[in-house]
């Protein structure tokens, strides 16, 4: 899923790249807000880790091989929007040191994975991360975040005009959801062995949604206030 140069059209990787813009400055002002100082230790370990898991391949069928993405991954024990400056680092360093993903489709790599990516990933173990639903939803979300980013790299391509016959998209999104499965089934090994090793390694769904509460009684004072 890491678009190289050459495959996007200019108004497609443009408009991404400008996109990327306030979405990344978005989640660096929420994450600065949000992340707790004592888990700074934390951000850098599983951005490490992370990175290096990335760099290792494995088959999933017709001589194509994928790797984790490890946005889920990022969210469930760092939060969604440190996640996804954690990301950005990662894509832009990967882009810029080792050549893998272009410069000018930075942008649509950092949208699909950094942004939504995470998003999709963390949407199910924020709404069902806690009782018996909680390993089911850590499942999801590995293949969510897997899931979503492709369609969008693929609706990318085609949008810049690159010809997919209709096998080719079957056999595509075929390899996607075998590269979503194993991205689902090593998040939840990983999430269970990091909450065995510490369970304050990982967020907490209900905090999250009680801070969430919090955020917007304060907004809806504030504008009372304003309007008095």
């Amino acid at each position: 899923m890491h678009i190289p140069d050459g495959f996007l059209s200019a108004p497609v990787w443009a408009t991404l790249d400008i996109a990327a813009i306030p979405a990344a400055g978005y989640m660096v002002r929420r994450a600065q807000r949000e992340f707790e100082e004592k888990k700074v230790p934390l951000l850098g370990v599983m951005g490490a880790f992370v990175f290096a898991a990335q760099m290792i391949n494995f088959p999933v069928g017709g001589a194509t091989s994928g790797h984790l993405v490890g946005s889920a991954l990022l969210s469930y024990t760092l939060g969604p929007a440190a996640a996804g400056v954690v990301m950005i680092a990662i894509l832009a360093i990967q882009s810029l040191v080792f050549q893998d993903g272009g410069i000018l489709a930075l942008g649509a790599n950092i949208v699909n994975m950094a942004v939504v990516g995470v998003i999709a990933g963390y949407l199910p173990f924020h709404l069902w991360g806690t009782g018996h639903r909680r390993k089911a939803a850590i499942f999801l979300g590995g293949m969510f975040s897997v899931l979503v980013a492709a369609l969008l790299a693929v609706s990318e391509l085609l949008l810049s005009g690159i010809a997919m016959s209709g096998p080719v998209l079957g056999v595509s999104f075929a390899l996607f959801a075998v590269s979503a499965v194993l991205e689902g089934a090593i998040t939840l090994a990983v999430f269970q062995a990091l909450e065995m090793l510490n369970p304050n390694f990982v967020k907490q769904p209900k905090a999250d949604r009680e801070i969430g509460r919090v955020e917007i009684e304060q907004e809806v004072e504030q504008g009372d206030v304003k309007h008095a």
